[in-house]
């Protein structure tokens, strides 16, 4: 890890050597969010852009020397990365938009853009010495250390709060994780696995509170660029919950500006629910996400559900000094775009993942993103993650199955009933 030069505290600006701090700043505990700095110099001088498509490790692993780890630590043995990137013509022309795409980070192992961050868990708690892996989450996060710690035969502890849905703990306990199901919140989730890892000594994957997950998760940044030729989009939507990912976007993108990949970060723009907007609110009003108290959250898309973001630091920097914003959607808007995306590009999204694209909906219609702007929209995970929510989004769509007898006759008045016609194009 000789490319690391320091970790640096986002509230009092300390560089910490590389291992003198494991997770977080010893003055400011919890909110001591720390940033990992790199000798770019170094970096550039050995590696490029073509060495990165040349390299035989595979997905977000051929970009190893701009990731926190050793370069001999073994990798999972899953494909993370390497997801597609859709051009969505017919749903860019109906929002009177230019070029879109949609990166489906839903295809990683997983189902979820957390499969990055869970990748490097796995290889730094190897570095560490240390057996046992922990998080908390409200389940993407969880189901992705599941996976990966199962694939690299490692044990896994899963803190989630109860009313996680029934597909997500169906991940965790199909990998062979120990879940504790939380009767409270994902923030009192989070507090007690905090306790849990200190008293124990687990290795602890949670978001905004390990600095190396946001590290894994910018490799999304990495691809978005490199499949767009390493022309930079002028604008990225993407969910916000704790933040991490926003953050780690923002973190890849300022990786590939200091070595010279592409000549410019693009505008950034966090989408919250309506019912979970801390970090929203905060950026509209102008406040200080280090003293603004949490917020009681409630929206169906539990992914980005978060009363107090753990990683609100590096979220909002990384849509203020973007020049972007955070925009909110309702959990009504939120379910109309999982079918709308659907039928417009083929990409199935959970509620969370679906948010990007209320998101953009919105932003377009306010004039935030216009004709001439290049345009990419994360979806986070896959919409089979919550079956539930996608089926009453469909339903609120207008879709349901059409029941019919078992005989020809009723296939052909269930055809006239419906307009459904022959099968030329």
């Amino acid at each position: 890890m000789e490319h690391v030069v320091g970790l640096r505290c986002l509230v009092c600006g300390e560089v910490y050597p590389p291992g003198e701090v494991e997770y977080v700043c010893p003055r400011h505990g919890v909110d001591g969010n720390l940033d990992v700095l790199y000798d770019y110099d170094r970096i550039g001088a050995a590696f490029s852009s073509e060495a990165a498509a040349r390299s035989p490790e595979p997905g977000m692993w051929r970009y190893r020397p701009l990731l926190p780890v050793e370069p001999g630590s073994a990798a999972p043995p899953l494909l993370v990365g390497d997801t597609p990137l859709y051009p969505v013509p017919r749903l860019a022309a109906a929002l009177g938009l230019g070029p879109v795409w949609v990166k489906d980070d839903g295809r990683n192992p997983t189902a979820s853009l957390k499969d990055r961050a869970s990748a490097v868990a796995v290889v730094k708690a190897a570095e560490a010495g240390v057996g046992l892996i922990t998080t908390a989450s409200t389940g993407n996060a969880a189901a992705a250390l599941a996976g990966l710690c199962a694939a690299a035969g490692r044990p896994s502890l899963i803190f989630v709060p109860a009313s996680a849905p029934p597909a997500k703990v169906a991940q965790l306990l199909a990998y062979g994780a120990t879940v504790l199901a939380v009767r409270g919140t994902y923030d009192q989730a989070v507090e007690l696995c905090l306790a849990g890892s200190a008293d124990h000594g687990w290795y602890n994957r949670t978001t905004g509170y390990n600095p190396y997950m946001s590290e894994g998760k910018k490799t999304v940044a990495y691809e978005i660029c490199e499949q767009l030729a390493w022309q930079a989009p002028d604008a990225v939507f993407v969910s916000v919950g704790d933040g991490c990912i926003i953050g780690g976007l923002h973190k890849g993108l300022r990786d590939l500006l200091a070595l010279g990949w592409i000549d410019r970060v693009p505008r950034l723009y966090g989408v919250q629910a309506a019912g979970s907007n801390y970090l929203a609110e905060a950026w509209e009003r102008g406040e200080d996400v280090l003293t603004k108290p949490p917020i009681a959250a409630h929206t169906v898309a539990d992914s980005i559900s978060a009363g107090l973001p753990r990683d609100r630091l590096k979220a909002m920097a990384a849509v203020r000094e973007t020049g972007g914003a955070f925009v909110t959607a309702s959990d009504e808007e939120i379910l109309a775009a999982i079918p709308a995306l659907a039928r417009g590009s083929g990409v199935f999204a959970e509620p969370a993942a679906a948010a990007a694209w209320a998101g953009l909906v919105g932003a377009a219609d306010r004039g935030l993103v216009g004709p001439d702007d290049r345009v990419v929209v994360i979806s986070t995970g896959s919409g089979l993650k919550d079956v539930a929510s996608a089926r009453r989004a469909a339903e609120e769509a207008g879709a349901a199955p059409i029941e019919i007898e078992a005989n020809r006759e009723s296939l052909e008045r269930a055809l006239a009933d419906h307009g459904i016609g022959r099968g030329e194009a």
